[in-house]
This record gives C-alpha cells, sequence and structure tokens, in this order.
C-alpha cells in the first residue's frame, strides 16, 4: 500500500536505487498502489554510469509492498520493503529497464501478465 511521495527501494539494476512516488497510474482519484500496480516515479538516488540517473522520471512495476494484503485463500503475505521494477513504458509493459531482478516478487504479478518479470525472479512467494 503505497501513495504519492512515498519512497521504495529499486529491485533491479537498472542503475537506481531510491525511487519517489509521484503519479499513480490508471485513475486521477486512485490513492493507493499494491503490488502489481503501475506507478510513476521520481529517481532520487542512483549509482554513477547506470541506465537511468538521479533526477528521470521512469515508470514502475510494484512488486513488493511491507502492508500485508490477504490472498484468495485466506493467507496473507507480507515483504520487509517496498521494492519496484523500472520498465520502459505503460504501454509497453513487459520490457524492463534492466537486466536482472533482486529479491522474491509476489505471484499476483503472474495474474496481472508481468510473466517476464516473474520469468527472471529468483524467488516467487
Amino acid at each position: 500500500m503505497l501513495q504519492k511521495e512515498s519512497f521504495m527501494e529499486v529491485a533491479d539494476n537498472s542503475g537506481a536505487q531510491l525511487l519517489q512516488i509521484i503519479h499513480l497510474v490508471g485513475s486521477t482519484r486512485k490513492r493507493y498502489a499494491y503490488t502489481g500496480d503501475m506507478v510513476k516515479c521520481a529517481v532520487k538516488k542512483a549509482i554513477p554510469g547506470g541506465q537511468v540517473k538521479k533526477g528521470d522520471v521512469v515508470t514502475c512495476v510494484i512488486v513488493r509492498t511491507r502492508k500485508e494484503y490477504r490472498r484468495p485463500d485466506g493467507s496473507y503475505i507480507r515483504f520487509g520493503d517496498n521494492a519496484g521494477v523500472i520498465i520502459k513504458s505503460v504501454e509497453d509493459y513487459n520490457t524492463m529497464v534492466g537486466t536482472r531482478i533482486f529479491g522474491p516478487v509476489a505471484r499476483e504479478l503472474r495474474a496481472k501478465d508481468f510473466t517476464k518479470l516473474v520469468s527472471l525472479a529468483p524467488e516467487v512467494l
């Protein structure tokens, strides 16, 4: 459960390290973004020589959230951090900027058609 001005880490090797959410893609009245939602972010911290620079505005998919959420089978899942993966654009949502993904991702991404992202992840919870 993330909202505007929330900070999150980057779970890929695009060069960014810290992102701040500036817009929730999909609606003007939407307040919270959950796992699998797309958001527009500003890069607040980046490594030198990376593909994205500090100050860039990027589109990313949320892959982990600290706030637990309930699955249809009654179980809950919660991660230790808020993290996202940078993608090329909203229209081309299955093409990522980075080539690797770090850390686990949620199973719900497969249902939201992020199949390439799920296949590159080291662990799907």
